[in-house]
């Protein structure tokens, strides 16, 4: 009989019984005096026991302010100590987090914050040129349930913090209440708001760090975004989970402070997507940072060319390097290679399965289990699964079915020993630099646009970041549009990274018999155009065939 892709991680440690406030009182009370947190660009640097003190002057300062369990306060801003302050004071009083992406524009922070009902907003003032206080103003009157905005710097967050709101009797939590609410872009236009219990995230952050063997000596360099699960999970979770200290290298990445971070801090692991150990390694002053207090670390996001792992573990000194793969819906992480797997598995593939976590490979149309060595979607099953998506019980149903399995929409095959490769994807998300990218939110932006008729969105290889966004437009007629109009008109409506690198004007889409865009053509058209030139059309705005 053939044996099925079906794995359960085997696990030596029992699962966390824990809320993310305890699991911090935990670490405050073991380590005390050892260092938690260190913001180089902010110049902090809090020991366990300062970390536990700010955070709960913090949440007394949420709860005088009329914040309850349940409640959702969404937080705004680039990496910085406020965030994680910010985690941990929501999740003492049960509040749920609502991460609002740094590059969102005024439209999608919205969306964001009226979906999920916030009563509070917490933003940084402005970041890479985007006025925070201006896009506050410009959507708050559409925001009933928002009582409260309060901006970094400002006298009204010195108030919040400063440590005179009275004591409070911290509610009793369970470690199966939500949260967080983390957006993950719609295929259908409107984002998803994937809702994380304690016990998701808690245990999630928990087993990547086990994986990659942390104990409380271990200092970790987190340039990736707290928006992200990357950086508040893995990052932050992984570490107070371990009482080893988070170390944030600067407000978003720049390779020069992440070097600078980890040879200053002597951090002996470093997270990021491929595009960022890229341009460290091409850093041109790579070679004077003395490196070699790392050991090992997670690369995830997109998959790692095989010559960039080879310059990770020997001029960065990572010979423990991790490869992850996962979704916001599960938590993140459903396999991980470990730091002692061949680099062809660390190349090749995304690992094994988790502890306490099940993954199997299915033929989408039926759901069948399919034979080892066979391509089929990847489901998840286990603790890490989310709650559901807000408030949309169809879009959950859809995702998740009775038993309980994530459907990923990820193509995948499993070999003899576990390992999963992710060969392709049913659904036609874009990665972006680790960025998800889904063309529906895109194309149905584009058609708002007067002149544009139809649009088709789809991905494209890119040499720095793995793919990049591409957009084949049909205008309507008698109407004229350059590429540079329709990117100009996207500018400050949309984030950067969901705007067309490339636009290819056309006169008709290749369709199949039941009038659906067979976006694979275009792609493969466009690759061939791209190879010769990037320039497409005969000239801006007209159309070819």
């Amino acid at each position: 009989m053939a044996e099925l892709s079906y794995a359960q991680g085997i696990a030596k440690l029992p699962l966390l019984g824990q809320t993310i406030s305890q699991s911090l009182s935990s670490a405050v009370a073991a380590h005390a005096e050892r260092e938690a947190l260190v913001v180089r660009h902010q110049g902090v640097r809090l020991t366990y026991a300062e970390l536990g003190e700010q955070v709960d002057r913090l949440a007394r300062g949420l709860h005088a302010l009329g914040l309850r369990k349940g409640d959702r306060l969404g937080i705004w801003a680039p990496n910085c100590a406020e965030w994680v302050l910010v985690q941990f004071a929501t999740a003492r009083l049960g509040v749920i987090l609502v991460n609002v992406n740094p590059a969102y524009r005024s439209t999608e922070l919205g969306f964001a914050l009226r979906h999920s009902g916030c009563r509070m907003l917490v933003a940084a003032p402005a970041f890479k040129g985007s006025d925070y206080r201006a896009m506050v103003a410009e959507v708050r009157g559409d925001l009933d349930e928002l009582e409260h905005a309060v901006f970094l710097e400002s006298p009204e967050w010195a108030a919040l913090i400063d440590g005179s709101a009275p004591d409070v009797q911290w509610p009793e939590l369970d470690f199966d209440d939500p949260i967080n609410i983390q957006y993950t872009s719609g295929t259908t236009g409107s984002p998803k708001g994937a809702t994380l219990s304690h016990h998701n995230i808690l245990n999630n952050g928990f087993f990547v760090g086990e994986a990659c063997g942390y104990t409380q000596e271990d200092r970790v360099c987190i340039p990736v975004p707290f928006y992200h699960c990357f950086g508040m999970v893995m990052g932050n979770l992984g570490c107070v989970t371990h009482g080893a200290c988070m170390v944030v290298p600067a407000p978003a990445f720049e390779p020069g402070a992440v070097l600078e971070t980890v040879a200053g801090e002597g951090c002996t692991s470093l997270y990021g997507v491929p595009t960022m150990f890229i341009a460290e390694l091409e850093h041109a002053d790579f070679d004077s940072f003395d490196l070699s207090s790392l050991r090992t670390g997670i690369m995830a996001g997109s998959p790692c060319p095989e010559e960039v792992m080879r310059k990770v573990i020997d001029r960065m000194h990572m010979d423990g390097v991790t490869i992850c793969y996962g979704m916001t819906e599960t938590s993140p992480v459903s396999t991980q290679t470990a730091s002692d797997d061949e680099l062809d598995r660390r190349v090749g593939t995304v690992g094994r399965v988790h502890p306490h976590v099940e993954v199997k490979i299915v033929e989408p149309e039926s759901g069948r289990t399919v034979e080892l060595g066979a391509p089929g979607e990847l489901c998840t099953r286990g603790y890490s699964v989310m709650l559901g998506y807000w408030e949309d019980r169809e879009r959950t149903e859809g995702a998740i079915d009775r038993a309980r399995w994530m459907h990923t929409g990820d193509l995948a095959t499993m070999d003899g020993e576990g390992f999963v490769k992710i060969v392709g994807r049913s659904k036609d998300m874009i990665i972006r630099g680790g960025e998800n990218v889904y063309p529906g939110e895109i194309e149905e932006f584009l058609f708002s646009h007067p002149a544009i008729r139809e649009a088709a969105v789809y991905g494209v290889p890119d040499p720095r970041y793995g793919e990049a966004v591409m957009a084949s437009v049909i205008l309507r007629e008698g109407e004229r549009l350059s590429e540079e109009e329709l990117q100009a008109h996207c500018k400050d409506k949309i984030a950067h990274y969901k705007i067309p690198r490339h636009v290819r004007f056309v006169s008709e889409f290749p369709l199949t018999v039941t009038g659906k865009v067979q976006k694979f053509l275009l792609r493969e058209a466009a690759i061939e155009l791209l190879a010769e030139n990037e320039s497409f059309g005969p000239s801006p705005g007209t159309t070819d065939g």
